[in-house]
């Protein structure tokens, strides 16, 4: 790093705090901090949605992952498979439904359909779960900047945790949106020069793929995951990712949020699509940017020897570092660093509204006065979000070796959780006999099938099956320990469970989107299946 480079880096954190401290005037409640006033554009929301998706461990792990790592390579396009098809699930059977009931936190739902037990047991696991991955999360990203900055590693989590902290506590949702759509156009600008240098350095993008083994070209992977020993099946990823993505985009608070600060149902929907459509093409800039480093890598026996084999995440920043420019390496570590947070300022925001929707609220006193409550609440919550930030910066200290490409180890630990939870909100709303303790019951009893498969099975299940079996499970417990108990409450399940006879004429105006996106699963499939074709001819 020179001097130039720092400028850059310098520059773009003080107007990411800058731009938080502009977008905190005028929050008068704990719905302006944590839904933006339900106000927020709908395309804002989308991007936001995307940059969370597309963080620094994606920035840097998928093409470790396409590049390098042992079974991968273009492999990860089926990652993406499932996503159009859980966009439709999840605008059709959940959105609609949490935004009826103008929740903050989706666990306040589960107090209304069973009990408030229920609502803290479960906002407590998304609590211990998303504040885990965001404690990855953080030490992934620092492992990152430490080889872009030259800093102690230790410097570089206090840097991404007291930055992130500072503009999240400030703006809330609405600094976590706005300055997610800011750094998903920096972080796209980043994508887009360092493929374009790289492949240039190689000679051009074609050499650059043609370099690869045409194995590695491969977007379909053989198998399905389930004792075969496959690495990169495509049945695991197909039904695993389409559990998951229905768990984290309408379930996960870190997510649901988010779509509920759009001002309309119809608006949020739109996010959904939003995301449903691009992340294809981004993941595609990934595998494109895999391909030119990837290539890089193999012609420079330097970078080779810098990139550690059990830490494979290095291979960007250590291109980025030996090969690239002052001022041009200040604005790549500007994108790595604006991936990084614009993952951990959704973690952090959501973390201190369940924190405080649902542990805070219904608990501390306020004054009578509605003026001066709104303002203890507010001040609350701001305190709460510093709270929750200097733990997930701690708890970044504990964390390394998850994973030799740290995208796939915190894609391990969420789907550890993600099918139990999902489970539970299925069972809520679509089975009327569903009670509350057995529901908690059926999610710890999936966690622990998940956890037993993760650390005594192992790779024998392919862990994209982890999302699946922790749903089952979790359903099947929550449905036969139900019936073992008294039916609930009649009063219960008043505007608590979904009638599926009432979704046709519901979702009636929206049915040509959703033949678009299953149109679009179908080419996302054919992309993925033609994609030694489809590079084969990029690289003549």
């Amino acid at each position: 790093m020179e001097g130039l480079d720092w400028i850059v880096l310098v520059a773009y954190l003080g107007a990411m705090v800058l731009l938080s401290v502009w977008l905190s005037r005028g929050q008068e409640s704990t719905e302006d901090y944590y839904v933006g006033g339900r106000n927020l554009p709908w395309w804002a929301v989308g991007i936001s949605t995307m940059a969370t998706q597309t963080s620094a461990n994606s920035f840097i792990g998928i093409p470790a992952y396409v590049a390098l790592k042992e079974g991968g390579g273009l492999t990860w396009l089926q990652y993406e498979l499932a996503v159009p098809i859980a966009m439709i699930l999840v605008m059709v059977l959940l959105i609609p439904f949490f935004r009826d009931l103008q929740l903050v936190s989706v666990y306040e739902y589960l107090e209304q359909r069973f009990d408030q037990r229920t609502r803290l047991v479960m906002s407590g696991v998304f609590l211990i779960s998303r504040g885990l991955a965001t404690g990855v999360g953080v030490y992934a990203s620092a492992a990152v900047l430490t080889v872009c900055l030259g800093l102690p590693i230790w410097q570089c989590i206090l840097l991404i945790g007291v930055i992130t902290v500072i503009y999240d506590t400030l703006g809330g949702m609405a600094a976590v949106v706005w300055s997610d759509v800011i750094q998903m156009f920096v972080l796209l600008g980043g994508l887009v020069l360092c493929v374009w240098l790289a492949a240039d350095s190689v000679g051009g993008l074609g050499e650059a793929i043609s370099v690869h083994d045409s194995a590695r070209l491969s977007g379909i992977g053989s198998g399905h995951g389930l004792g075969d020993g496959a690495k990169a099946p495509l049945w695991g990823f197909l039904v695993g990712g389409l559990v998951l993505y229905v768990s984290y985009y309408g379930v996960d608070q870190s997510q649901a949020q988010r779509e509920l600060s759009a001002p309309t149902t119809a608006d949020t929907k739109r996010s959904l699509v939003f995301n449903g459509l691009a992340r294809f093409p981004m993941t595609l800039l990934y595998m494109l940017l895999g391909l030119a480093i990837g290539a890089a890598y193999w012609a420079s026996p330097e970078l080779q020897a810098s990139v550690p084999s059990d830490s494979l995440d290095q291979m960007v920043p250590q291109f980025i570092l030996m090969k690239l420019p002052a001022g041009v390496k200040g604005v790549l570590f500007a994108a790595i660093l604006a991936a990084a947070m614009s993952s951990l300022d959704s973690a952090l925001n959501s973390l201190s509204a369940a924190t405080m929707r649902d542990f805070i609220e219904p608990f501390a006193p306020v004054d009578d006065d509605p003026k001066v409550a709104q303002a203890q609440m507010l001040k609350r919550s701001r305190v709460t979000t510093v709270g929750w930030g200097i733990a997930m910066t701690a708890a970044a200290f504990l964390f390394e070796g998850l994973s030799d490409t740290v995208v796939e180890g915190i894609n391990k630990l969420g789907s550890v959780f993600y099918g139990p939870i999902l489970a539970a909100f299925l069972a809520g709303l679509l089975d009327r006999r569903s009670r509350g303790t057995a529901m908690l019951a059926g999610v710890f009893v999936g966690v622990g099938v998940n956890v037993f498969l993760w650390q005594v099975i192992g790779d024998d299940v392919f862990w994209m099956w982890w999302n699946v079996t922790g749903l089952v499970v979790g359903i099947a417990v929550t449905v036969i320990g139900s019936r073992l108990m008294a039916p609930p409450d009649p009063a219960k399940l008043e505007g608590t469970t979904l009638s599926l006879a009432d979704i046709p004429k519901r979702e009636k105006g929206w049915t040509g989107m959703y033949a678009g996106l299953v149109a679009y699963f179908v080419f996302i499939y054919v992309v993925a299946d033609q994609a030694p074709a489809i590079f084969g001819w990029l690289a003549e």
